[in-house]
């Protein structure tokens, strides 16, 4: 079981696991996140329940979000998602697999109510296995144009079907 490596300007570094992400505080549970992302299924936490668990340090400002199996790496403004991201772990009680983007997702319902350009489509992050605390923008390989998005679900279309 792959666990989601949490690093950067944290109180303490931690390594979450399935039965962790569990046991998170009902409080920060989304038991259905269909009811917040029509076409999605499955369980999560809300970035909340993370920052509970981490206790990020006040200069913190990003978020690094890393998924190893694509090299997929976006950087994004804390305080833009502070009150809506959500970090999917399972789906029908179970570890998501890589075919549901596991092992674990950044979602963010409403993308565009962030009202930031730094929060995009692309901000929603599959196949994620590490989230970095940092208080600037790091390294983030998202498509900058129309062509570029295009290009990378097109290979996205591709490689994981």
């Amino acid at each position: 079981m792959t666990a989601l490596r949490v690093t950067g300007l944290i109180a303490q570094e931690h390594n979450l696991t399935l039965q962790e992400f569990q046991n998170v505080d009902p409080t920060y549970q989304v038991a259905d996140i269909s009811t917040l992302m029509a076409g999605r299924d499955g369980q999560a936490i809300t970035l909340q329940g993370l920052l509970e668990i981490c206790k990020p340090l006040p200069e913190a400002q990003y978020l690094g979000l890393h998924g190893t199996l694509d090299d997929f790496h976006a950087s994004i403004p804390l305080a833009a998602v502070v009150d809506r991201g959500l970090i999917q772990y399972a789906k029908q009680g179970l570890a998501l697999d890589v075919g549901a983007g596991g092992p674990y997702r950044f979602l963010i319902p409403d993308h565009a109510a962030c009202n930031t350009d730094d929060i995009d489509e692309c901000a929603n992050v599959k196949f994620l296995d590490h989230i970095e605390f940092t208080a600037e923008r790091g390294f983030d390989n998202r498509p900058e144009d129309e062509d570029e998005h295009a290009a990378l679900h097109e290979r996205e279309n591709h490689t994981h079907h």
